[in-house]
């Protein structure tokens, strides 16, 4: 509502800034997707976030979900106290807990899941043996942010590495806007017959137990 400037992620529903910015807000579209044209490189941002507050402005760093949870916000927090710029963090909610309540999927259910963790897959080469046989065989819920077009192999690799055949899957795309979808489904269903599943970005995938429910 003060903001001379925002800087705003395309995941960021065009409604906050039109209710609660005042009129003659400079809104800045400063959105990334997985190096996209139009995407906006990360040390531009930084660039941008510092020149404008060295102008005297107050400048909001928008962004869809919450600061902590894969975003770049390392890299913006060391431009700001390289410059000697105060910041305050407002906390979000992320993907993973917006897009699980809005399912009605409890991400930590007693007596199916011991905890849950946030994780991202996008080069099998990363994710060594042992890796794959913790996230096969935990007792956590796996929630995959940035994962829908790598589906098919992480489905493939968690099934190998000893995750059941029917481990329940999740699948919740423009989670908590008014066109959410949730499919629902098994680890097996996902190895081979949607290899060339086209989901709608933002996509995120829940797999464990608790998707049951």
């Amino acid at each position: 509502q003060e903001a001379d400037v925002v800087l705003t992620d395309r995941l960021v529903n065009r409604e906050i800034i039109n209710r609660y910015c005042k009129k003659n807000v400079q809104v800045i579209e400063v959105g990334k997707q997985a190096g996209k044209s139009g995407s906006m490189p990360q040390v531009s941002i930084n660039k941008l976030m510092a020149e404008y507050a060295e102008k005297g402005n107050l400048v909001v760093r928008l962004k869809g979900g919450d600061v902590s949870i894969f975003s770049n916000v390392l890299d913006e927090l060391e431009t700001l106290t390289n410059k000697g710029i105060s910041y305050e963090i407002v906390p979000g909610v992320t993907a993973a807990l917006g897009a699980a309540a809005y399912a009605g999927i409890p991400l930590t259910a007693r007596g199916y899941a011991t905890g849950v963790r946030l994780l991202t897959f996008n080069d099998p080469a990363l994710i060594s043996e042992s890796e794959w046989k913790a996230w096969a065989t935990t007792s956590d819920t796996l929630v995959f942010y940035m994962s829908a077009q790598t589906l098919s192999i992480l489905a493939e690799k968690l099934f190998l590495a000893g995750m059941p055949a029917d481990k329940p899957l999740a699948i919740i795309e423009q989670a908590t806007t008014p066109v959410q979808q949730v499919k629902i489904g098994t680890i097996a269903q996902y190895i081979q017959r949607e290899k060339n599943a086209d989901f709608v970005s933002p996509t995120l995938v829940i797999i464990g137990e608790v998707v049951k429910h």
